[in-house]
């Protein structure tokens, strides 16, 4: 199937010519004829594989045909909701008359009333600032024909689900509603069967499994190595790079670190401005500087063709925020890496995740954990006995990951410094 058998209409076809959109992805072939008979669709599929025009292509051509009608999509974070609306104005929405607004966090009021103003019919926004317009009665959601709740997984696990239940129960009950997820946890699948009316179920790809071309790394780190392993692998990788940090304050003490051993990086995170998050954003996709670190907020919403390697130097508190954050990597069909630490304290963290790859790992008993404490001693660098080392006697420490397909473990060795800090570099460290 090409877009142009697609059963759309004509002014739609030229536009989608025009932005030079000619092979649709497996999602966008499955959904979009579905979503042009009218039905709901539970939609399933990773990042980076064109869940966007999967659903702003039917929703256009809806407004096209019902000039009275008006489409809504609500997304989890204020990047992702910008770079949907990059899409609806990319099929030259404004040559076509359709008026339309973003309504994030972050930006002006007032230039949003203004945009609302004007009969906007197609409305991108994140659920706090749609609501906020809600309340203010400056947003009428009466004739909304279609409704689009965009990473709805992400959504709910922000906490916005009172938000998502008030715009759902504000929207006419007659109307037409995808939700796209990365994941189906039972929170999706209840809110689903609440709101969706026998929705089609469409899948590309698994909802758990990493994409194929991920090159997958695991290095086993002791808490106070781990910066040094980091800048071992930064000078070992070329491209651009995405780690990935716990809090803000680590983001931002991690790019003060990069910076003071001479490696261009900043960060990103909930607490900046949307002005600020967009030049960053902008001068990282222009190559102005190679290491973008960033919480989990950068996890959705980052459309960056350009990242070569991700490197989880802190695990996720949600395991299926793991396949978010690799996700960044590998997308439109290149290649890409994807680099975890895991220390001994990350040991619930990671076995997690793995359940979440695969549903039949097993992990460890408490009685194998004891067993195998008592066949080795560690010393600590005083030469008392301390906590257990990584050494190669405790490669089922963390499962049987040489066996799996797709893992590759690196080399388990520390390195020596290349160089020490300096007293100066003291107030950096861990």
């Amino acid at each position: 199937m090409n877009f142009s058998d697609l059963k759309i209409e004509n002014k739609l076809k030229k536009s989608i010519e025009l932005a030079e959109f000619k092979n649709p992805t497996p999602i966008q072939k499955e959904s979009i004829p579905v979503s042009l008979t009218g039905r709901d669709i539970l939609g399933t599929a990773q990042t980076g594989t064109g869940k966007t025009l999967a659903f702003t292509i039917p929703m256009i051509n809806k407004l096209i045909k019902d000039k009275n009608a008006m489409s809504l999509i609500v997304c989890p974070t204020r990047e992702l909701a910008t770079q949907v609306m990059a899409t609806v104005l990319k099929l030259n929405v404004r040559e076509i008359g359709i008026g339309n607004a973003l309504l994030i966090g972050g930006e002006s009021m007032q230039k949003q009333l203004r945009k609302l103003s004007k009969k906007a019919r197609i409305i991108v926004g994140t659920p706090g600032r749609i609501n906020d317009h809600l309340k203010r009665r400056t947003l009428n959601l009466r004739n909304t024909s279609f409704l689009v709740l965009d990473e709805a997984d992400r959504m709910l696990d922000m906490g916005f689900t009172p938000q998502i239940n008030q715009v759902l129960e504000t929207v006419p009950r007659k109307h037409q509603t995808l939700l796209f997820s990365a994941t189906l946890p039972g929170n999706i699948l209840r809110l689903a069967e609440t709101y969706l009316n026998n929705p089609e179920r469409i899948s590309a790809g698994s909802t758990s499994m990493p994409i194929e071309k991920i090159k997958q790394e695991v290095l086993k780190v002791k808490s106070g190595d781990k910066y040094n392993q980091l800048i071992k692998e930064i000078y070992v990788r070329k491209g651009s790079i995405l780690i990935f940090v716990k809090t803000r304050r680590n983001a931002e003490k991690m790019v003060k670190r990069l910076k003071y051993d001479d490696h261009d990086a900043d960060a990103i995170h909930g607490n900046l401005r949307q002005n600020k998050r967009d030049r960053v954003i902008k001068a990282f996709r222009n190559n102005h500087f190679r290491i973008l670190v960033g919480t989990d907020v950068a996890s959705r919403g980052l459309d960056i063709p350009a990242i070569k390697h991700v490197i989880n130097f802190d695990l996720p508190q949600v395991p299926e925020d793991f396949i978010h954050r690799i996700g960044r990597t590998a997308r439109a069909g290149s290649e890409g890496s994807a680099l975890s630490f895991v220390g001994d304290e990350d040991r619930g963290k990671w076995n997690a995740i793995q359940r979440l790859i695969d549903p039949n790992f097993r992990t460890e008993t408490d009685g194998e954990r004891k067993g195998r404490k008592k066949r080795g001693r560690s010393f600590d660098r005083r030469g008392r006995r301390g906590r257990k080392r990584f050494d190669k006697k405790d490669d089922n420490k963390w499962g049987n990951f040489k066996k799996k397909k797709g893992f590759k473990f690196k080399d388990k060795k520390s390195f020596k410094k290349k160089r020490k800090f300096s007293k100066r570099r003291k107030d950096f460290r861990n």
